[in-house]
């Protein structure tokens, strides 16, 4: 295993940073060297397969990310904007792949990010699942065919702990049904509709979110024009999808050229 990539994971006790420890740990193709958390975390200094409440796996839960990054060739990170931004300042100092798949991030958050791509290599995705990527793809190509007469209505749900809306996913897709038009995103988003909105405008973009329960991840893109309706979808039912394409960027991203990349890249589409 030693031959492989070693990958650090931020927020180990999160749900995602959870399930991205048992994804290294099973995989042959890379291996855990560092499980990171907050300082104060009660994880901190315990192994961090004790502390999801299985066996011990030799790797103790650190607050030192400069430590943790300095022995990686990989770090995973699913946290929040602003330790994302910091991590990846870090990670470029390491020259270690830094796989973002954070949501909610800034315009500002964005331009720290691409100025650690000068060093090192970034993969940073609102969605890092196959299927996904590939409804960007059909969202673009579906958007581009279409003129104006069909309305584009972005409709995701989430579970009831997310933070951000739209999700990180909707404005992927927001922002490949704006290049198929050929317009900025900025200039045609249309959410948060509420309370006496007035009609529709023409060659706007929608977004709808819904929150509740514990659902991990819906998305549709519906082109609705008078008369008929296309509605591109995609289901994720479990979050080892997202674990998966993860791990898959770490990989790929080893001997890139330093770079801001995504997932389209990391999947040659």
């Amino acid at each position: 295993m030693m031959g492989t990539p070693g990958i650090v994971i931020t927020g180990a006790s999160g749900r995602m940073g959870q399930m991205l420890v048992q994804a290294v740990t099973q995989s042959d193709a890379c291996h855990l060297v560092a499980a990171l958390e907050r300082e104060g975390h009660v994880w901190v200094g315990q192994d961090v397969g004790t502390a999801m409440g299985g066996a011990a796996l030799g790797v103790t839960v650190t607050d030192d990310p400069v430590a943790a990054f300095a022995k990686a060739q990989a770090v995973i990170d699913f946290t929040a904007p602003a330790a994302t931004v910091a991590f990846a300042g870090l990670a470029a100092q390491a020259r270690a792949v830094h796989v973002i798949g954070t949501t909610g991030l800034s315009d500002d958050d964005i331009a720290a990010i691409d100025r650690a791509a000068h060093h090192a290599v970034i993969v940073r995705a609102g969605n890092m699942s196959l299927g996904v990527n590939l409804l960007v793809q059909l969202t673009k190509k579906v958007a581009a065919a279409l003129d104006e007469d069909f309305d584009i209505e972005v409709i995701e749900a989430h579970h009831r702990h997310k933070v951000d809306a739209p999700s990180g996913t909707a404005l992927m897709l927001g922002e490949a049904a704006a290049t198929g038009r050929g317009v900025e995103l900025a200039d045609v988003r249309d959410s948060g509709r509420d309370g006496i909105t007035g009609a529709r405008k023409r060659g706007d973009i929608g977004f709808t979110a819904i929150r509740g329960g514990d659902i991990v991840g819906e998305h549709d893109v519906m082109f609705a024009a008078d008369g008929e309706r296309i509605t591109l979808r995609h289901v994720a039912t479990d979050r080892r999808v997202f674990a998966r394409g993860a791990l898959k960027a770490a990989i790929w991203g080893q001997d890139r050229a330093p770079g801001h990349y995504d997932m389209l890249d990391v999947l040659g589409l």
